[in-house]
Formats: C-alpha cells, sequence, structure tokens
C-alpha cells in the first residue's frame, strides 16, 4: 500500500518518535516520515532523527518578533512537507488555533495520563501525589483546548508502592511506544478518522477509547 506522508514535531529525546520511525523503517508502519521537526536545536531527538535517515529542521521562536509569526511560518514549514498526518512526539510548545485549524483531523498527540486526568504537565508527579494505583498513556486528536481533543487508544499501567516519578515515567513511556504506533497504523490504513468532533475506528464511531495491555508490565 502506498505510504502515508507524515511530520512528526519534537522538543526533546524523541523517544516516540524513534518507535514510529524504526516501525517504518522495518515495514511494519505504513507511513513515509517527511521531516522531525523541533522548537530546540538541542534536542536531542533530532541527531537520533538523522541517525535514522530522517530529514530534520528546526523552528526557533526567538527567532521571530511574536508568536503568531512564530505559528504561521511552523504552519507553513510543515506544509512544505505535504503531510496527510501530523504527529506530536513531546512537542512542548502550545499549538495556535490556527495551526489546529489548519490541520484538523490530521492531528494526532500523545499525553502521558489517562486523559481526561491530568491534562498538562507534571502528570506522573500528580499521578503519586494522589495516591492513583493506575497511570498511562492517552493518543487523541488535537482540538484547539490544551489535551482535551477526542481520544482514540489508551493504556494502564499499575503505580507500585515503591515508584518514583522516574519509574512511573519508564513504565508509562513503554506503552507510549506501543500505542503511538498503533493510532498512527490505523490512521494510515485509513481506519481511524475525526468526524463532529469523535474518533470514528473501522467505520464506527467509538464511545471509549480503544485499550491497550501490556501483559509483561509488573
Amino acid at each position: 500500500m502506498e505510504k502515508l506522508p507524515i511530520v512528526i514535531l519534537i522538543s526533546g529525546r524523541g523517544g516516540n518518535m524513534c518507535a514510529l520511525v524504526d516501525q517504518a523503517n522495518a515495514g511494519r508502519l505504513p507511513i513515509d516520515v517527511r521531516a522531525v521537526i523541533s522548537d530546540r536545536a538541542d534536542a536531542p531527538g533530532l541527531s537520533r532523527a538523522r541517525e535514522r535517515g530522517v530529514a530534520i529542521a528546526t523552528l526557533l521562536q526567538r527567532d521571530f518578533p511574536n508568536r503568531d509569526a512564530f505559528d504561521a511560518q511552523l504552519a507553513d514549514l510543515v506544509a512544505g512537507y505535504a503531510p496527510s498526518l501530523v504527529v506530536l512526539a513531546g512537542y512542548m510548545k502550545i499549538l495556535s488555533a490556527t495551526f489546529v485549524r489548519r490541520y484538523a483531523g490530521r492531528l494526532l498527540n500523545i499525553h502521558p495520563s489517562l486523559l481526561p486526568k491530568y491534562p498538562g504537565l507534571q502528570t506522573h508527579r500528580r499521578a503519586l501525589a494522589n495516591g492513583d494505583s493506575e497511570h498511562g498513556a492517552s493518543v487523541h486528536f488535537v482540538v484547539e483546548e490544551l489535551d482535551s481533543g477526542p481520544i482514540v487508544i489508551q493504556a494502564k499501567v499499575r503505580v507500585l508502592a515503591d515508584d518514583t516519578e522516574e519509574s512511573l515515567a519508564a513504565r508509562v513511556h513503554q506503552v507510549e511506544c506501543a500505542i503511538y504506533p498503533q493510532a498512527v497504523d490505523w490512521f494510515a490504513r485509513g481506519r481511524l478518522a475525526m468526524r463532529d468532533g469523535t474518533v470514528w475506528l473501522d467505520g464506527e464511531r467509538l464511545t471509549e477509547p480503544a485499550s491497550y495491555s501490556l501483559e509483561s508490565e509488573p
């Protein structure tokens, strides 16, 4: 089948980006990663993308007179690669409403919590502070309101008695690297769509997110 052209936006290590690129390079994911773009020139994920043969680009907000100018250039930069899907993989800037509208229905994000719990930052710390027994990750379509788009798939992990932020984050990241390629695969094969603010999979509207379970999780 024809590979779906995508662009991935990152700000840091690019762990989820690597999971997507590695599966694509292995022939298990029908996507063509046209570029990895970062808002940080020192993002470690840029070198990891280059090592995997992916084009990279940076766009720094400090080079623009205001946020609107930055967002407009980002949208144009992404458009230059003609993606059918834009994937946020640890991209830490909030996208403008104009950008989100331009790519509506073609914009996915992964968030390290079981949304709608814990939108925003420090999700692992908040889960531990609240004594949660389970935590996890969510893939969702992006809408104008932060971390509130319709959820495609979630994965849960148990919170262990001796967990720290770092140990919990590591297990959550493990399931992130499973559910993000799954969601992107569904989209690439024409099985996944956002219509009227809801998720549709295989022609049926999801009344709740798809779920993934990590059998080896302790």
